[in-house]
């Protein structure tokens, strides 16, 4: 989580070569809200948008307090931050970076503690930020990291942000998926101990999962037919029923099912020999079928890159693929690279949405079910 010169590379990567210009008027309103009060968040938040390039492509609104900000604005060298305050959405400024006002209240913060006060204004900022994301204030929202045991009181009692949006939406399912370029591997099931992971893995949750990820992947990533890889819940996929047989009753059935649904589809794999020999490499999205099956590959192959992007919803939000990294918190060391890739993965799947929304107004044709059928689905073969 050094800071290093691979965020200012990102940075001219994004604005310089693709030429992502924007009106004032078009582009979008993207909420951030800002973590763990005694995490890296808010130190990410200044230093993303510090840069003023970042103004050309959204109109940011940080879900905080002034003073939180400048506190952490002090802990910083040499940095060139300008906002202005609000609490009305109608006083936003298009050409600033501003800061929503959520409490007035004097917070103690002490950078790398984890308090319960912390965690408090944490989940306020994120409450605020998705109402407005539901009542479509903003476009699009970027969550700092927040941690998972100081959130927890009788009015908040989720595992995470993912759980959260899931139910603020009302929406059946949601898949967590983290993203890096055209890698990207999905969840079946996310904070849930090893130990019960089995029960979790039923043909209906499976069929769920590849339902919102193959829709996403066209929807939200511009893949028309896109291609999904499944893992295996035991060693060497069950080796046909020798090292459990999840993957002969429950795993390959609802693969057969998602085909019939017109899905590409394939699976199940041995995860190890998976991305030992890249076959990430020929499938748009990979689905695992427990948190560390997919995030351990996953982290290790996107290089601090990685994105965490919920699946599912009706509105669009992304996230670093890190946590609130207490032992940096405070000391100027943070890394933005993952926070700024999640920012601009955010606005990228806001205009895909909008883009593939115009495209299917007035469509020439339809593909119909029977071309799907036809689709030979490439085999994968394991030495």
């Amino acid at each position: 989580m050094l800071v290093n010169q691979h965020s200012r590379f990102l940075l001219k990567q994004y604005f310089y070569p693709k030429n992502k210009q924007m009106s004032l008027t078009n582009k979008p309103v993207i909420g951030i809200s800002c973590g763990d009060l005694n995490g890296i968040g808010i130190e990410l938040i200044i230093k993303t948008f510090a840069d003023n390039r970042v103004l050309e492509q959204c109109t940011p609104i940080i879900y905080a307090s002034n003073k939180v900000i400048n506190f952490y604005r002090k802990s910083i060298a040499d940095i060139n931050f300008n906002y202005q305050n609000t609490k009305e959405y109608g006083r936003i400024n298009n050409k600033q970076v501003n800061i929503f006002n959520c409490w007035e209240d004097e917070v103690a913060i002490n950078p790398g503690q984890l308090s319960e006060v912390a965690g408090k204004y944490a989940v306020l900022s994120l409450q605020t930020a998705v109402a407005a994301l539901k009542q479509k204030q903003i476009d699009g929202l970027v969550t700092a990291p927040i941690h998972k045991k100081n959130i927890q009181s009788a009015e908040f009692n989720f595992t995470g942000h993912t759980p959260y949006l899931k139910s603020i939406f009302e929406v059946k399912d949601v898949a967590m998926m983290l993203c890096a370029g055209n890698f990207r591997v999905a969840l079946l099931t996310e904070h849930v101990p090893l130990g019960e992971v089995a029960g979790h893995v039923t043909k209906e949750a499976i069929l769920s999962k590849l339902t919102i990820i193959h829709k996403s992947l066209q929807k939200d990533f511009g893949i028309d037919k896109p291609r999904i890889a499944v893992l295996g819940l035991n060693p060497h996929a069950g080796d046909e029923g020798l090292v459990g047989n999840e993957e002969e009753t429950i795993i390959k059935p609802a693969i057969k099912e998602a085909k019939n649904n017109n899905m590409l589809v394939t699976g199940p794999f041995s995860a190890d020999a998976f991305f030992a020999r890249g076959y990430q490499r020929k499938f748009d999205a990979i689905m695992a079928m427990y948190h560390d099956q997919g995030l351990i590959p996953f982290k290790t192959l996107a290089s601090g890159e990685g994105v965490n992007f919920t699946a599912g919803l009706p509105a669009v939000r992304t996230s670093p693929d890190h946590g609130v990294a207490f032992d940096i918190a405070g000391k100027d060391k943070a890394d933005i690279s993952s926070f700024i890739t999640a920012l601009f993965e955010c606005i990228d799947i806001i205009n895909r949405r909008n883009e593939y929304d115009e495209n299917r107004k007035n469509p020439v044709r339809k593909i119909a079910p029977e071309a799907f059928a036809r689709l030979e689905d490439e085999e994968i073969k394991e030495s």
